[in-house]
């Protein structure tokens, strides 16, 4: 049978503990036990469906962790109060002193931070390569290689990362792949794919709304079960917990997921067609002309089409500053970081979210210093931003 996501939500009975159909929030940072001999078992692990602290666990939190696992089709999943959360705790619960990580060097800028500048006070090393070239890839493994670290589709240079290819070569090599889905969840289901872990930022995407701040980790139940682990946990031992009224709102956001990426792709292909007809240099992964087009082609989910975000190249700050300015002025978006908003966001990524990487090593990506990461939002008449960035693009000489 055809996976499909948002039908694995759907499916998913969560009731709360009166019948109602939200399941209740638990508004309880500890939790009382009947005997004291459970309490005892519960803290050395033996337990199941006992809650002991909200630090550890909670019901509000493992109501949407069961959704998330649903959605990636994983045995498990954990919560975590911010995407970052996610990715440190991750690879912090598998690398120790000496190991080795292969990471993209096109990728988040906080991300990158944490791997190029925060990791090597652990004695932690990592090598950074051209994800889209495997080759590199694989050179780049040595025998303490413990994972290799991707996104499905890269921030902010859209790459596509070939995830079964990824997977085979860290496999074979006794590694872990960690994927981070946060720009195609729904598009894509990296687990099915052959990826172990799959990390979110739960601020874009999927909660939609821009209102919080939150990250997941989906996996097997014998790495989320470490992630937790009371004496090693990481997760648990770093304490990056999320509000359960936070998690509550996320997982009534979720259940609109498949509709809001389905607009947001058919908004983002519209603009980048007729943008890239109008003469404007950019990368979209539905575009034909994309370098791993037909690669997105058969690695998604295809009915939620091609994702939301898309990058224009104004080739210089000055110039995309200028654009982004009157594009805002002219109710096409706000200039703004982040993604997956109901508004369309613009921000000239190699002076917000890159702007950790060195402009040397942006270079070398092939970052362009005027290019303008687009998360395109949910008009549903998008041909009147359309006309705007148009005449806007005309005005400042970018198209004839």
């Amino acid at each position: 049978m055809k996976f499909d996501p948002a039908s694995n939500i759907q499916h998913l009975k969560q009731f709360g503990e009166f019948g109602d159909v939200n399941p209740s929030i638990t508004d309880s940072s500890t939790y009382t036990f009947l005997k004291a001999g459970d309490m005892e078992e519960t803290f050395l692990g033996h337990t199941e469906g006992c809650f002991l602290y909200s630090r550890h666990w909670n019901p509000t939190n493992k109501y949407l962790a069961d959704a998330l696992a649903a959605m990636e089709d994983t045995e498990s999943a954990w919560i975590t109060a911010s995407g970052m959360a996610a990715i440190t705790c991750s690879l912090l619960q598998i690398c120790s002193a000496g190991d080795h990580i292969i990471t993209s060097v096109t990728t988040y800028g906080g991300t990158y931070a944490f791997l190029k500048n925060y990791l090597p006070k652990f004695n932690i090393e990592v090598s950074f390569v051209d994800i889209a070239n495997l080759k590199q890839v694989e050179n780049a493994i040595k025998p303490n290689t413990k994972v290799i670290y991707t996104e499905s589709v890269t921030n902010p240079l859209l790459q596509v990362s070939d995830i079964p290819e990824l997977a085979k070569i860290a496999h074979r090599n006794n590694a872990l792949l960690m994927v981070d889905n946060t720009f195609t969840p729904m598009i894509m289901s990296p687990a099915r794919l052959g990826a172990d872990i799959v990390v979110y930022s739960m601020t874009k995407f999927i909660n939609g709304k821009n209102d919080c701040v939150a990250g997941a980790i989906c996996g097997s139940r014998q790495f989320i079960d470490d992630l937790s682990n009371v004496n090693n946990g990481t997760a648990m031992l770093l304490g990056p917990v999320l509000d359960p009224l936070r998690s509550s709102s996320i997982l009534k956001n979720l259940h609109t997921l498949h509709l809001r990426i389905r607009q947001h792709s058919k908004n983002a292909m519209f603009l980048a067609q007729e943008l890239s007809q109008a003469g404007l240099k950019l990368s979209y992964p539905g575009l034909e002309n994309h370098p791993q087009h037909e690669l997105h082609k058969s690695l998604m989910n295809e009915e939620y089409g091609f994702g939301g975000m898309l990058a224009i190249d104004f080739g210089t700050v000055a110039k995309a500053n200028q654009v982004m300015q009157k594009m805002q002025l002219a109710d096409v978006g706000y200039l703004a970081v982040s993604l997956g908003y109901f508004k369309t966001l613009f921000s000239c990524s190699g002076k917000s979210t890159s702007s950790e990487i060195p402009d040397s090593v942006q270079q070398q990506m092939g970052l362009s210093q005027g290019l303008v990461r687009f998360s395109v939002g949910l008009d549903n008449d998008i041909s009147d931003g359309l006309n705007s960035i148009l005449r806007i693009c005309r005005e400042e000489g970018v198209i004839g």
